[in-house]
């Protein structure tokens, strides 16, 4: 039997993906709009506990070609480099026909590894890094606690791609309120203009229980976005973006309309996927309720 702790998160793209804890929790945990890994100690997993689990999953998958290994949880670029090296190297071992090993990768995490540790990375075999970036503006960074800037945003990301890994990032829609939703859009599209990752995915803020930010909507200190207003600012931000080749997608369970295409060439028709929503909305001001 596979061992897991706690319930664990990986992005979408990764549902038939081989998941492997390599990491359990988050190292920083701040974000106020975040409930994930909250019932954590954040740890990183003996190496040896990790390659067992490996092993165990060949076994259990024994007459199963896996093709994706996603390591958890939150961040597993903060462990050590050559750590890291030695547990990609074992999924090669245990599973030669694996084709692509993805993580999650903090801002600060990728910072602090030396471009030389991510191309050592991407050689033995880590072709993807997801990243959020939840915001390009610094005021909403910053109310969130998201820890690093958006130049600290660029920055890393320019490492990634460097480096010759794919990288997908992800921002809220709605992260900034009414108040901040303006910067939020077009410091977002600034940011993605200035990496160009290969994928950029929208989600949409659910205020959930027992996160920082639900206890600031109760107090009225964060005044959210209604869906009308949400489309507002993804217009904003397509309008704004320049991110040739980038894929664009808004489909999550949490998105209010669901848009797809690739930037530069879609964005007329991305933004007719905003009129035609905004035409055959319901929407009505008075049925809104933030929470």
């Amino acid at each position: 039997m596979m061992r897991y702790e706690g319930t664990v998160y990986r992005p979408p793209s990764e549902a038939g993906s081989l998941i492997i804890q390599f990491t359990i929790g988050c190292a920083r945990n701040t974000c106020t709009f975040c409930n994930m890994y909250k019932d954590k100690k954040f740890r990183i997993r003996p190496l040896e506990e990790v390659a067992q689990d490996l092993e165990m999953a060949r076994n259990y998958y024994n007459r199963v070609k896996v093709r994706r290994i996603f390591l958890a949880d939150g961040d597993a670029l903060i462990v050590k480099t050559d750590d890291l090296l030695y547990i990609i190297g074992k999924c090669h071992e245990y599973f030669p026909e694996v084709e692509r090993i993805s993580v999650y990768g903090a801002p600060m995490d990728i910072l602090n590894k030396t471009p030389e540790d991510l191309r050592r990375l991407k050689d033995a075999g880590l072709d993807m890094v997801y990243m959020g970036l939840e915001s390009g503006a610094d005021e909403v960074l910053k109310d969130v606690k998201k820890g690093v800037t958006a130049a600290e945003m660029i920055e890393a990301g320019k490492k990634v791609k460097e480096a010759g890994m794919v990288l997908s990032m992800t921002i809220i829609s709605g992260l900034g309120g009414k108040k901040y939703w303006k910067e939020h859009a077009l410091g977002s599209a600034r940011v993605i203009s200035a990496i160009k990752p290969e994928f950029v995915g929208f989600l949409t803020l659910m205020v959930e229980p027992g996160t920082e930010m639900y206890d600031q909507v109760g107090r009225g200190e964060i005044d959210l976005l209604n869906p009308q207003e949400v489309l507002d600012e993804t217009e904003l931000f397509i309008r704004n973006v320049d991110a040739e080749g980038t894929v664009f997608r808004s489909n999550h369970a949490s998105n209010y309309t669901a848009l797809a295409g690739t930037l530069n060439g879609d964005k007329e028709k991305i933004l007719a996927q905003i009129e035609t929503s905004r035409r055959r909305s319901t929407f009505r001001p008075d049925s809104y309720r933030g929470i």
